[in-house]
């Protein structure tokens, strides 16, 4: 089945009539609190994080506190998040470098923000759009999945999808329309067995079934 433009409109037309305003299911009170439970969500699933961040935020809610923290009680506060020790060393170079570069402030800008450790493509992008409102796709695991299963953007890797999905969505939809990949991917089109047969998009889709 080949996937036309036309296609790739009805499909976004279906997806935003079901998911509508739906955001990241994060929990977070800041710029920066939405940093650093991104950065932990690597591997990692959000009920898992905000678990983990309701414990760490009431208290560690800034750069400074965080560094303060230290990166051997910042690993055992956050031991229940997968890849801990990592995250852990990230999140206190990354606290480093904002309270002596920016005031403490996350910044707004894409090539800033990959320079922070643990910061890549998809957790400077979930920044931008979610908490500066910039026009930006992360593609999530479910995002990548569902993207191409969709025919949306074929890629074997996480930038190709993301270039591919930027020429699919008008710009404008860019922040919302990644969210609706995230939930189709979490409710309807799972990684193992796909709910075909539920989904909104089964006439539309190259892959109904054969999954």
């Amino acid at each position: 089945m080949r996937i036309t433009k036309a296609h790739k409109r009805e499909m976004l037309a279906i997806l935003a009539r079901v998911y509508g305003d739906v955001t990241t299911a994060l929990n977070y009170s800041s710029t920066f609190e939405l940093l650093i439970a991104v950065i932990l969500s690597a591997q990692c699933t959000d009920v898992r994080v905000n678990i983990t961040t309701t414990r760490l935020f009431p208290e560690y809610n800034t750069a400074a506190k965080m560094l303060a923290l230290g990166e051997e009680r910042l690993t055992e506060l956050i031991r229940d998040c997968g890849l801990f020790r990592g995250k852990a060393k990230n999140i206190i170079a990354t606290c480093g470098l904002l309270c002596a570069n920016y005031d403490g402030n996350v910044p707004g800008d894409f090539d800033e923000l990959v320079k922070f450790p643990g910061v890549g493509r998809k957790t400077a992008n979930v920044v931008l759009s979610q908490a500066f409102a910039v026009p930006a796709i992360a593609v999530y695991t479910h995002v990548f999945r569902v993207a191409n299963r969709l025919g949306l953007a074929v890629g074997d890797t996480p930038l190709a999808v993301e270039e591919g999905l930027m020429k699919a969505i008008p710009r404008a939809d860019w922040g919302t329309a990644h969210h609706w990949l995230i939930w189709h991917g979490r409710k309807v089109c799972k990684a193992r067995q796909p709910l075909c047969g539920e989904c909104a998009l089964g006439e539309l889709c190259p892959s109904a079934n054969k999954t």
